[in-house]
């Protein structure tokens, strides 16, 4: 896109395609468009927000990314930043078909980071605090030295996960003052003196000899608890490991949403190019486009795909319930629109997987389970129930193991105890004995990490000098 004339047609375009988005019902923040190198796009990408802080693992991504879309391998069509104005990008190296869809698809990102419940708290400012926090980061490795924070951001990030979704939703009980007993007088506490003296010594007797657990109950925010009760560390390491818990909860509604968010811009793309003046060309070319990005996979689930054909099968029954929705439901004819812009607003992708996959989806698009057995991949089930709930399941936790601190005064030597969650998902060892390395540097304790694995308990553990595995069932049965 080097001509001014595409520049002129994509402009209109632009405009035209904000008036059918708002026409059908979307509300998106005002979007500004930039047209950008594909280098700059896959940098970008691959750090999730502009002049994010950097690190070797980002580097990484983007040689990844950038070697696929040069070897034809994969494509980026578009990025847009969760912020308010948004901020998306057109590839220069796209046609001028191509950015329009890219617009359209945008619009329905747009609306949705707006309106999806699960977005309400995050920042829309993100672009500006990142740049604080690589401002912050780069001081740290001038005082410190690059090497000594890149090898600390390597212990952080192993874990980045592993922070509280409902961490925005936990509020501080209210305290509320106790009431005054009727006839109570001013002086009446201190006449209670010797009973309260009493009170209080059975108070600390039962304490003292009372098994104490910290923290009282599994904490899930591994990050923040790390960052507000490791014993060794200074206040520029807190200050990293809180800069890295604020950006994971920033990108962690997008985590949550893949495949609603991807499916409901990929369902509105679709409406608005259809109502666009095409020509023939752009037609047969727009069909083609739309049918590769939705394409499905053999080996994993595409999101677009899933979500786009989740909401078209939801628009199709609304607007035509049968009989029995009509009577037992009170279901109306016609409200297709009205239910996919509620799905958008409530829903993330378990609630929807659960809700909305259905048998005859599941039928339809050919989903199983299968594993490998020997040398072959092999169907295992076909139960649609199943199938929809292992989907579920891998979708929990944003497919990540769920870890929470059990005690942090394991054996009363201030050893950290983490637990796995076990949910038929086992975790990988090696990777897990590596991690827990990078949980002691944090730390400074030994770690454990209790899990199943084989049917079996097992207790990872890391001293500082080697790993070890302990078989719990054996040790305590």
């Amino acid at each position: 896109m080097t001509q001014d004339k595409d520049l002129d047609e994509l402009v209109k375009a632009e405009e035209q395609i904000i008036e059918i988005a708002k026409g059908f019902g979307l509300d998106p923040f005002p979007v500004f468009f930039e047209l950008v190198t594909s280098y700059k796009m896959y940098e970008d990408a691959a750090y999730g927000l502009p002049a994010r802080f950097n690190h070797w693992t980002r580097g990484k991504a983007f040689y990844r990314m950038k070697t696929q879309y040069d070897y034809g391998l994969s494509k980026i069509y578009e990025v847009i930043f969760n912020t308010n104005p948004a901020v998306a990008y057109l590839m220069e190296q796209n046609d001028l078909l191509q950015n329009k869809v890219v617009i359209a698809h945008v619009m329905g990102h747009s609306d949705f980071f707006k309106n999806n419940a699960y977005f309400q708290s995050t920042s829309r400012r993100m672009i500006e605090k990142v740049g604080i926090h690589a401002d912050r980061i780069r001081k740290y490795e001038f005082d410190h030295g690059v090497q000594e924070v890149e090898r600390f951001l390597d212990a952080v990030l192993s874990i980045e996960e592993h922070i509280d979704p409902n961490a925005f939703s936990r509020k501080q009980p209210d305290k509320k003052e106790e009431p005054a007993k009727p006839g109570a007088g001013p002086y009446d506490d201190l006449w209670d003196l010797e009973k309260r003296e009493s009170l209080f010594e059975e108070e600390d007797e039962a304490y003292f000899h009372k098994p104490r657990k910290f923290p009282p109950e599994s904490e899930k925010d591994v990050l923040r608890f790390l960052a507000e009760h490791a014993p060794d560390l200074e206040e520029w390491q807190r200050d990293i490991i809180m800069i890295v818990r604020e950006e994971m909860l920033y990108f962690l509604p997008q985590m949550q949403t893949k495949v609603l968010n991807e499916g409901f811009a990929s369902f509105w793309h679709a409406r608005i190019m259809r109502e666009m003046d095409l020509g023939n060309d752009e037609a047969t070319q727009f069909a083609q486009m739309h049918a590769g990005v939705l394409a499905p996979s053999r080996t994993h689930l595409n999101p677009y795909h899933l979500g786009y054909k989740i909401l078209e099968d939801i628009e199709r029954r609304w607007d035509n319930p049968t009989e029995e929705e009509r009577e037992r439901l009170g279901r109306k004819p016609g409200q297709g629109r009205a239910k996919i812009f509620e799905v958008r607003e409530l829903e993330n992708d378990v609630s929807l997987l659960r809700n909305y996959l259905t048998k005859e989806l599941i039928q339809d698009l050919d989903l199983y389970i299968y594993k490998k057995e020997g040398d072959e991949w092999v169907i295992v089930e076909k139960d649609w129930q199943k199938v929809r709930d292992s989907i579920v399941a891998s979708m929990t936790n944003f497919g990540y193991p769920y870890l929470v601190i059990e005690d942090a005064d394991y054996r009363r030597n201030s050893e950290l105890y983490l637990k796995h969650r076990f949910e038929g998902q086992e975790l990988d060892l090696i990777y897990g004995e590596k991690t827990l390395q990078y949980v002691y540097q944090l730390w400074g304790r030994p770690v454990h990490l209790e899990t199943v694995y084989d049917e079996r308990r097992i207790l990872l553990s890391y001293d500082g000098d080697k790993n070890q595995r302990i078989n719990l069932d054996k040790e305590r049965g």
